[in-house]
This record gives C-alpha cells, structure tokens and sequence, in this order.
C-alpha cells in the first residue's frame, strides 16, 4: 500500500511533467495576443492585432488550406486502405498475414525523418515529381496506422456470433456489413479518421521530403521561424494549429468513450 509521501512524490512529479509538456506551448499562446512584435517577458500588453494581419498573409492562407486539402484527402486514402487492411487481418488467414500487420504498422514506428527520406528516395527512382500528390502519398503512409490499429481493436472486441445470427437469419455480406459490423465499428472509424487528420495536418518531417516546391502550414512555420521576420505571425499560426489538432483528438477521445464515461 503507497504512503501519504509516495503519493505526493507522484503528484509532484505529474505536475512537473505536465508543466514541461504545457507551459511552452501556454506561453506561445499567449505571446499570439503580445502587443510588441518583441517576444520577451514580461509582455507589454494585450493586442489581438496579429490575427488580421497573419490572415492577410497570403503565403498563409494558401498553406493553411493547402495543409487542408492534402490531411483530407490523406484521411480519406487512409480510412479506405487502413479499414481494408483491418478486415483482411481479422477474417482472413494467409501467407504474410503478421507480415502484412508489421508493414501497415511500422511507419508509425518510424522516426519521421527516415519515413521522409524513404519515400523521397521512392519518387526519385520511379521519375516521380514531388507534388501535393506526393505529399498525400507521404501522409497517408503513417495515417493509416491509426485508422487499422482503431478498426482492428475494434473488430476484435465485436462478437463473431452477431454476424453469424445475421447470416443464419438470411442477410447476405453485404447486408450483414452494412446494418451489423458497419454500425459496430463507426465509432473505430471516426475516431481513427480524426487522429488520422490531426496527425496528418501538423506533419513537417515528412512534409519536408515530399513537398517540392509546395508550402504547406508547418513548413511555412519552419520557414518564417528560421528567418525570424515574422515571429508574431508564427504565435498566430501555431495557436490556430493548436487548435485545429487538439478538436479532432478531443472528438476522437469522446467518440470512443464508453455510455457510462470510461
């Protein structure tokens, strides 16, 4: 049994991760809404002049949707590949089975520089030029991981003998997939679809080696903190991508929650 002074240990030490893990991106937050394009401490004042301006920019609003496009357009390849993938794992047993999990699974695995450079060096051998297709091959690569690891957990947890009843009782596959395992697994789906397009949408590595002469938000980021110019901009940027990554895990996260909360 844990003394009163383990437990405080532990609590403290949760604190101090915790504060290591937020306090910077807390600060960035906040330094979004600093007066002076200075980033020191303490700020100045208040402004909420950066956000018009970094919208005017129009080197950022066409990474912005250029981010977009390619994380949809990635979340859609992977939801079909990942989910097929899935299926094919769980009902089916042939050879290269475990082997055919350990590729789906092991770009996630991967440090993304090493992804980055793979697929790189793929496109050069085959004469392929680096485009925003390139960069949704480049993403759906590690997006799918999440897509098959939700819908396999989930088809393991789904009993056999519902699709079983389904069949005996005269349904054929199709029928069977679409009112029994279809409705079992959306949550998996819209979960792993999400994770997918949060992960995909603040990818810079991978970006990097696949992008060419495209610019997408994280390397427009990359770009304008290297240089320096345009710092306050940056702030904006980062809160807006804070944002937009931290809504699809929070959906993700209550979408898979059980009715009773757990």
């Amino acid at each position: 049994m844990e003394s009163r002074a383990t437990r405080i240990l532990l609590g403290v030490w949760v604190a101090l991760v915790l504060a290591f893990l937020f306090v910077p991106i807390l600060l960035i937050a906040l330094y979004a809404f600093n007066a002076s394009n200075v980033q020191s401490w303490p700020i100045r004042g208040l402004s909420l002049q950066w956000f018009p301006a970094t919208w005017a920019n129009g080197e950022v609003r066409a990474a912005l949707w250029l981010s977009i496009r390619a994380g949809l357009i990635a979340t859609a390849l992977a939801v079909i590949l990942g989910t097929a993938a899935a299926f094919a794992v769980h009902r089916y047993r042939f050879p290269g089975r475990d082997a055919l999990s350990f590729a789906v699974v092991l770009p996630i695995a991967l440090p993304g520089i090493i992804t980055g450079m793979a697929l790189n060096s793929f496109f050069v051998f085959w004469g392929m030029q680096l485009s925003f297709w390139t960069i949704v091959i480049g993403h759906a690569t590690f997006c799918i991981v999440i897509v098959y690891n939700n819908v396999l957990a989930r088809l393991r947890r789904v009993p056999r003998s519902l699709t079983e009843a389904s069949m005996d009782l005269g349904a054929g596959p199709w029928m069977t997939f679409r009112r029994v395992t279809f409705p079992a697994i959306s949550t998996a789906l819209i979960a792993g679809a999400l994770l997918a397009f949060a992960l995909s949408f603040d990818e810079v590595i991978v970006t990097t080696f696949t992008a060419g002469a495209q610019n997408t938000l994280p390397l427009w980021i990359f770009g304008a903190i290297r240089l320096g110019q345009e710092l306050p901009e940056v702030n904006v940027i980062v809160l807006a991508v804070l944002a937009l990554t931290a809504v699809p895990v929070w959906l993700a996260y209550r979408v898979t929650m059980d009715p009773d909360g757990r």
